[in-house]
């Protein structure tokens, strides 16, 4: 069997050996080997999609993405996602990666197969809550997974009403 991610990283390599020499030789050749260089970009790319679609089959895969808009209530450091008590991800936030979701990025935190049914996913947030004391909160969801592909968003939102950090599971 074909070790895809293998011969991947093996094409990718060798070009890259040969192209300093190639490139220094008459300017015909070195267009082949641009020509060359594109198409092996091309076919890896076309790899990765093959390689996504058999691992994790539409009718199996189960996409679990974590957003945030808060301000002066939570401070995420951490997350846990369990699905159907099995810890399937565990994920330590920096700061980079904080900056980047409250500029309004997505974090996909978990891929994975799970079988046709229902399911319960249960996601555990710590941080810093409000007047900077440690803050565990956890959020659920029973969700039915049906043949397509099921897309799950974990959301972490200011109340200002309550004046605390709301944790909620959309289902898109």
């Amino acid at each position: 069997m074909l070790n895809i991610p293998f011969f991947k990283t093996w094409a990718v390599l060798c070009l890259l050996a040969l192209c300093p020499s190639l490139m220094a030789q008459e300017p015909p050749l070195a267009d082949d080997l641009q020509t060359l260089k594109s198409q092996v970009l091309e076919l890896n790319k076309d790899l990765f999609i093959l390689e996504e679609e058999l691992l994790f089959p539409s009718n199996t895969q189960l996409a679990v993405f974590i957003s945030l808009d808060v301000g002066h209530y939570f401070a995420l450091d951490a997350v846990k996602l369990t699905v159907d008590g099995e810890v399937v991800s565990h994920f330590l936030y920096t700061d980079r990666q904080l900056d980047a979701l409250r500029r309004g990025g997505v974090h996909r935190l978990f891929v994975g197969n799970i079988k046709s049914g229902w399911h319960e996913l249960v996601a555990v947030f710590t941080g810093r809550g409000p007047q900077g004391r440690d803050y565990r909160r956890a959020t659920s969801l029973t969700f039915n997974k049906l043949a397509d592909a099921k897309n799950l968003e974990l959301k972490i939102v200011d109340s200002t009403a309550m004046q605390q950090p709301e944790f909620a599971v959309k289902e898109w």
